[in-house]
């Protein structure tokens, strides 16, 4: 474990680093698709670490490893982790966690407000908002709904307006939104892979 529980930590700074130039010449979804997963992966084995990490300092606790009925001594020689390294650990779990459940709750929130505002709509409607600045997303739900403003609309011709909703009906037909949710909730967990959040956001509007 000298070396080994340290991998993930390595991984997360190297796909930081040359994720977001490695998905410029792929196409769009693949690219989205490797994002999201690099993410995944690295954020659950990121948190994997810190938890060893910070277990094995606390493991080596003597009143802990009398209740455990392991040896100090012998862990120390095994899987030698000094207490700096793993108070620094336990921190940096116990924050990544609690970032984690923050983000994760203001997704609950964004979600239940989106589906209010698609059930409040009528069925066959696409364009809701009646305002001057110009603005155009995809809002998901059961069913999702394209929300354009009618600033935007003006500022577009007809085939302009065509190929803008033919660009947010790819964002819902594409579950897009769930891409984001990955990349949100991993960022959240370590701030280390926001440029996959960033890059992944710049992919899903190729």
């Amino acid at each position: 474990m000298r070396i080994s529980v340290y991998i993930p930590l390595l991984v997360t700074a190297v796909l930081a680093v040359l994720a977001p130039r490695a998905v410029r010449r792929p196409a769009p979804r693949p690219a989205a698709w490797f994002l999201a997963c690099a993410a995944l992966v690295t954020a659950t084995g990121w948190l994997g670490s810190l938890a060893l990490l910070a277990f094995t300092g606390f493991a080596q606790i003597p009143e802990v490893a009398e209740e455990g009925h392991w040896s100090v001594a012998a862990l120390r020689t095994q899987d030698p982790v000094s207490p700096a390294v793993a108070s620094l650990s336990a921190l940096t779990l116990a924050a990544g966690l609690a970032l984690l459940g923050v983000a994760a709750v203001r997704k609950v929130r964004h979600v239940l407000w989106a589906r209010r505002e698609c059930g409040r709509a009528p069925q066959d409607t696409e364009l809701l908002l009646d305002e001057e600045v110009p603005q155009a997303f995809a809002l998901p739900g059961a069913p999702g709904r394209i929300v354009v403003s009618c600033g935007m609309l003006r500022c577009l011709g007809d085939a302009e307006r065509e190929a803008l909703l033919a660009h947010e009906r790819a964002h819902l037909r594409g579950r897009h939104h769930h891409f984001q949710t990955v990349w949100r909730l991993t960022a959240a967990v370590n701030p280390l892979l926001r440029p996959l959040a960033e890059t992944g956001g710049f992919v899903l509007e190729r």
